[in-house]
């Protein structure tokens, strides 16, 4: 039986709450008859759905609107603060799951509302921070670090095999052969169902990999080796592209 987290929204638009998970915590499916901002400041949390799964980085958050079922996987200790969020509270709130930019504006009011009353005077400087949460959560950059689940059972079995071995060369001649498929109708399917292409999807399967790898500590080298880039330099620059940083940094610096 699935778990549902009821709040009530009587004198605030929105329930900050602190919670400090162990590596290797986790959460069972359940759902929030509202929405949620997660966020991270510090180690790795996957989120998964029945649309695909979330990792949400360190200094960066998940959005996940009202009647989500998801579950949690921690990795590395994970300092998260959470926002449970009226849906009513604005017209254009996110209406999809998504990996989220927390401006540093956003984590400084997320931190402050932890200590905010329950109940405030109109006109307060508590309301004022609780609306410039909610005006901030509107314009909240999206970032790439959804992984999409397929519709169709060949390609879903597929997705599972190059998560089990995401060092392996995964070109799209052999996925087609595992699939019965040819490359041209792979690459089709797997833009239709995931909006990404088959060579994206592995790239983006390989870096959430990345993300989570390191934050147990591993070393660069033995990621990028393990994922299946050819040297040090490849793989930090892949991820350089995409993160804007390079990997023995960003983990240093969030």
């Amino acid at each position: 039986m699935t778990t549902t987290s009821t709040f009530s929204f009587t004198h605030r638009p929105l329930i900050p709450f602190a919670h400090d998970y162990l590596h290797g915590d986790s959460e069972p499916v359940h759902q929030h008859d509202c929405a949620q901002l997660l966020h991270s400041l510090s180690g790795v949390v996957r989120v998964d759905t029945v649309k695909g799964c979330w990792v949400v980085p360190p200094g960066r958050g998940v959005w996940l609107p009202a009647g989500t079922l998801h579950s949690l996987r921690i990795t590395g200790q994970v300092a998260a603060r959470t926002l449970f969020i009226d849906p009513l509270a604005r017209a254009d709130l996110p209406a999809s799951c998504q990996i989220v930019q927390i401006s540093p504006l956003l984590r400084e009011l997320i931190l402050a509302s932890l200590t905010l009353p329950e109940s405030y005077q109109p006109g307060s400087r508590d309301e004022r921070v609780y609306e410039l949460i909610l005006d901030e959560i509107r314009t909240m950059p999206v970032l790439p670090f959804h992984l999409p689940e397929p519709e169709s059972g060949p390609l879903r079995s597929l997705c599972q095999q190059i998560r089990q071995t995401p060092g392996e060369g995964w070109n799209s001649a052999q996925a087609a052969s595992l699939t019965s498929m040819s490359e041209r109708t792979l690459n089709r399917r797997f833009q239709q169902q995931t909006g990404l292409s088959y060579g994206e999807w592995v790239r983006r399967a390989r870096l959430m990999e990345s993300l989570l790898r390191l934050a147990q500590g591993q070393p660069v080298l033995r990621v990028a080796l393990d994922l299946g880039y050819g040297s040090h330099s490849a793989f930090t620059a892949m991820f350089r592209r995409v993160m804007g940083i390079s990997p023995s940094d960003y983990f240093k610096d969030t």
